[in-house]
C-alpha cells in the first residue's frame, strides 16, 4: 500500500503543478496574442517589455533579438518552440507512468496477499470459510487502491496533454502571424537597395 500511497501523492502534485503552469492567460497574454503582427515591428527598447509578457512574449522577444530577417527569426522560433514544448510537457510522462503502474502494484499486492492466504490454508486447513473470504477481501484492497490512483491519473494525463497541444497550436499560430509580418530581407539591405 505504501508505494500506491506515494504514487498518489506524486500524481496529485504533478496535476496541481501542471494546472498552475498551464494557465493560458499567464502563458499567452491576450494583448500579446492579439498583436503578434505589431510585435514583429517592435524596436529594441520594446523587446525588453515584450519579453516580460508570459511565455509567448519571451519567445517572440528572443526572435526579435536575433535580427530582422524572417529566416533568422524562423530558426529562432523553431528552437524556442522545442524548448517550450519540453517545458509544457514536463512531468506528464511520469503522470502517465503512474497511471499505468499503479494497478500493477495493486495487483502485485493482491497476489502476495493471496499467496499468504493459501499458505495459511495449507498449514491450518480450510476450517472457517469466513476467515478465508476475509483474507481474500483483504488481499483485493491493494488492487482497488491501485485502480483508484490509476484512473484519475490517466484521465488527468490525457486532459493535460490535450491542454498542452492546444497551447502549442495557439503558440504556432501566433508565431506564424509574427513571421508573416517580419521582413523577408534585412531592413538595412532594403534601405541600401532603394
Amino acid at each position: 500500500m505504501w508505494p500506491i500511497f506515494i504514487a498518489s501523492l506524486v500524481a496529485m502534485g504533478i496535476v496541481l503543478e501542471r494546472l498552475w503552469v498551464l494557465r493560458r492567460g499567464a502563458l499567452m497574454p491576450v494583448d500579446i496574442r492579439n498583436s503578434c503582427e505589431a510585435v514583429a515591428q517592435s524596436s529594441a527598447a520594446e523587446t525588453d517589455i515584450i519579453s516580460q509578457r508570459g511565455m509567448l512574449g519571451e519567445v517572440l522577444a528572443i526572435a526579435l533579438r536575433q535580427g530582422s530577417e524572417r529566416s533568422v527569426r524562423e530558426e529562432a522560433l523553431r528552437q524556442q518552440g522545442q524548448r517550450v514544448a519540453h517545458y509544457l510537457e514536463r512531468n506528464l510522462e511520469l503522470l502517465g507512468v503512474i497511471g499505468m503502474v499503479a494497478p500493477l502494484i495493486g495487483l502485485l499486492g493482491t497476489v502476495i496477499g493471496m499467496i499468504d492466504v493459501f499458505g495459511a490454508l495449507m498449514l491450518h486447513g480450510a476450517g472457517d470459510a469466513s476467515v478465508l473470504a476475509g483474507g481474500i477481501g483483504q488481499a483485493l484492497i491493494t488492487t482497488a487502491s491501485g485502480l483508484v490512483v490509476a484512473i484519475p491519473a490517466i484521465i488527468a494525463h490525457r486532459l493535460l496533454l490535450r491542454r498542452v497541444k492546444a497551447i502549442l497550436i495557439d503558440l504556432e499560430g501566433c508565431c506564424d502571424r509574427f513571421l508573416a509580418a517580419s521582413p523577408a530581407q534585412p531592413l538595412r539591405a532594403n534601405a541600401r537597395a532603394a
